[in-house]
């Protein structure tokens, strides 16, 4: 064995799963849990003949990207100890038909952070495009993601 390989620590990576179970509820709509979460109701979205005010797997989608962006910024954030007031966002996936079917093809995410004094605000900066970089959901899809982030003090 060389040196150099020698001298590279032995890193462990985890693998992950996680499962759901989802049960046809009639029409276009299901129920879908996980062990240990509450379940709820999930059906194709009005735009595709489904229900009015039920979650659709296109929500969860767009969801699924801006809680990523959020638990990741706050990971960061809580690392580098930023003085953090609130953090809300808006999000917006645009569904399109590209080569004979839907698919989404951009999530644009707009995350509002305050932060406590004005020194934080361009660490908060700092924090939030690692995290936009850094996203397993966002890094995950063919969509591209866009973060277009305000920061500003209480």
């Amino acid at each position: 064995m060389s040196d150099v390989q020698q001298a590279q620590p032995k890193t462990k990576y985890k693998t992950f799963k996680y499962a759901t179970n989802l049960k046809w509820a009639g029409d276009r709509a299901g129920m879908i849990n996980s062990d240990g979460k509450p379940e709820f109701r999930v059906a194709s979205p009005p735009e595709f003949k489904g229900e009015e005010g039920v979650w659709t797997p296109e929500d969860l989608f767009v969801a699924a990207v801006e809680t990523c962006t959020m638990t990741t910024f706050l990971a960061f954030a809580y690392q580098k100890k930023l003085p953090l007031v609130s953090y809300e966002s808006g999000a917006e996936g645009k569904l399109e038909f590209v080569d004979g079917g839907y698919r989404f093809t951009t999530v644009v995410l707009k995350p509002r952070i305050i932060v406590k004094t004005e020194d934080s605000i361009e660490e908060a900066e700092k924090i939030i495009h690692t995290a936009h970089q850094k996203c397993l959901i966002s890094n995950s899809i063919k969509a591209a993601v866009e973060i277009e982030p305000g920061i500003s003090t209480e």
